[in-house]
C-alpha cells in the first residue's frame, strides 16, 4: 500500500489575478451583525469609506459605490455619460478591453476598437488617425484599461492623456483600474482621467461584490446633458446622497462595507506609496525566477519589455499541455492555485495547456511570493518539465537587496 501525505493540506494559497487573498482582519470585520441602515454607527461611518476610497484613486472629485462586479462598473460607467447612437473609442490589447467594447456595442453605442494584439503597447498612431478623422467629436469617450489581466500588460494611461490633449479632443478619458488600483501607481487627477472604475476582489483585498466609480467634474457635466439614466446606475445620488439610502440604490451591503473599513485601514497605515513599492518589488522577483526558469526551458513571460509588465499579475507561457500540467500538479498536490490563460476567444480550454497566470495582487508579502515561486519549481521538477536552474535563488536575491 502506497503511503501519501498530502502537501495540499492546511490552508491553501489562491494566487491568481483575483479574486485575490482577503485578509484575517476584513474576514473577521465582516463577521458582523445586520446593522441599522438609516442612522447609528453604519451611516455616520460610509462618508468616511468615499473619503478613503478617493485617496486610494487618488483624486478630489466624486465617487459613486455600486453592488457589482467590473461588468456592472462597465456598464455603470457608460450609462452616466453616453447614450445610444453615441461613439466611443476602445484602446484594446487584451480581454478585458475587448469585453469593455461590447458592453458598449450592447448599449447601442457605436464602438471604434484599436486591437493593438495581446500584451501589446497601445498603438498611438492609429489611435491618434481615430481621433483626428473624428472632426465633428461624435466620439464621447475613450476606453482603456489600465492593466489587462489577461496579457498581464500595464499601459501608459498619460500617454493616452497627452494624445487626446495633443489633438484636441473633448472626448472623456475613461480607465479600468480594476486589476490596478491598490497595486500599482494610479493618479487619477494628476493624468488628467475622466472617469476610473475599481472592484474590491483584487487590490482593495475584499471578496468580490462592490464596484467604484471615480468621476470629475467633466464626467459629472456629461450626466447632466443625458435626458434619462436607469435609477440603478444614475451616479448622482449615489455620489450626493440626500438620505443614505441613497449611496446604494437600497438595501447598504452591511458586512462588505465593514469589511471595506478594514481593508482601507490597512492600505492607509501602510501608505499607498509604500503598497504600490512593495508590488513591484515582489513582481521584480517574480519575473527573476521565471527569466532563470526560462534559460533551460520554454517557459516566457509574456510581456517582453519590464516597463510595461503589470505588477499585479504575471502572464506566462509553456509548450502544451505544459501548463495544464502544472497547474494541476501545484492544486493537487500543494494547494496551490495558479490562474488560468484568458487569451483565446471565444472561452475555452486549449488556450490553458499553454498559458497560465500568476496572481500577485492585494495582500501578498515576501515569503507568499518566495512560496508561490517554490512551489512552481517543485510542480516543474515533478512533472518532468525543462526548466533552468537557480530561479527561486533569483528572486530571493531581488528581495534581499531591499535591505
Amino acid at each position: 500500500m502506497t503511503d501519501f501525505t498530502s502537501l495540499a493540506a492546511g490552508r491553501p494559497y489562491l494566487a491568481i489575478p483575483g479574486p485575490s487573498v482577503v485578509p484575517d482582519a476584513v474576514l473577521r470585520a465582516m463577521h458582523h451583525p445586520s446593522s441599522n441602515i438609516y442612522e447609528g454607527e453604519l451611516v455616520d461611518m460610509v462618508p468616511g469609506l468615499v473619503d478613503d476610497l478617493k485617496r486610494v484613486a487618488r483624486t478630489a472629485h466624486h465617487a459613486a459605490i455600486y453592488i457589482c462586479n467590473g461588468h456592472g462598473l462597465w456598464e455603470a460607467s457608460l450609462s452616466n455619460v453616453t447614450q445610444a447612437g453615441d461613439r466611443v473609442l476602445v484602446a484594446s490589447n487584451g480581454r478585458f478591453g475587448a469585453g469593455w467594447a461590447d458592453t458598449a456595442r450592447a448599449l447601442g453605442l457605436g464602438v471604434s476598437v484599436v486591437d493593438s494584439g495581446m500584451a501589446q503597447p497601445w498603438d498611438l498612431a492609429r489611435l491618434r488617425a481615430e481621433l483626428l478623422a473624428d472632426t465633428a467629436h461624435e466620439i464621447k469617450a475613450v476606453l482603456a484599461v489600465h492593466v489587462d489581466t489577461s496579457g498581464s500588460i500595464r499601459n501608459d494611461v498619460p500617454v493616452l492623456r497627452a494624445l487626446l490633449d495633443e489633438v484636441g479632443h473633448p472626448a472623456l478619458l475613461m480607465v479600468d483600474c480594476i486589476a490596478s488600483m491598490g497595486c500599482e501607481t494610479f493618479e487619477m487627477d494628476a493624468w488628467g482621467v475622466d472617469v476610473s472604475i475599481t472592484a474590491s476582489q483584487k487590490g482593495l483585498m475584499m471578496p468580490p461584490g462592490l464596484g467604484f466609480v471615480f468621476f470629475n467634474d467633466k464626467a459629472a457635466a456629461r450626466r447632466s446633458e443625458l435626458e434619462r439614466v436607469s435609477p440603478y446606475w444614475d451616479w448622482r445620488a449615489r455620489s450626493k446622497p440626500d438620505v443614505f439610502y441613497q449611496y446604494f440604490c437600497g438595501t447598504a451591503p452591511v458586512q462588505q462595507l465593514y469589511g471595506l473599513r478594514a481593508a482601507l485601514d490597512m492600505i492607509h497605515a501602510e501608505g499607498i506609496e509604500n503598497v504600490w513599492n512593495r508590488h513591484a518589488l515582489l513582481a521584480r522577483a517574480i519575473w527573476a525566477a521565471v527569466e532563470a526558469w526560462g534559460q533551460g526551458g520554454a517557459m516566457t513571460l509574456e510581456v517582453k519589455d519590464p516597463a510595461q509588465r503589470s505588477h499585479a499579475v504575471t502572464a506566462l507561457s509553456l509548450e502544451a499541455p505544459d501548463g495544464t500540467r502544472l497547474r494541476k500538479w501545484c492544486e493537487e498536490h500543494l494547494g496551490l492555485t495558479l490562474g488560468i490563460g484568458l487569451r483565446a476567444t471565444p472561452w475555452g480550454h486549449p488556450e490553458w495547456d499553454a498559458h497560465f497566470r500568476f496572481g500577485h495582487m492585494g495582500h501578498v508579502s515576501g515569503q507568499m511570493i518566495l512560496g508561490l515561486l517554490g512551489g512552481v519549481q517543485a510542480a516543474l521538477t515533478a512533472c518532468d518539465i525543462a526548466h533552468g536552474s537557480g530561479a527561486v535563488e533569483a528572486a530571493a536575491q531581488v528581495l534581499a537587496q531591499k535591505v
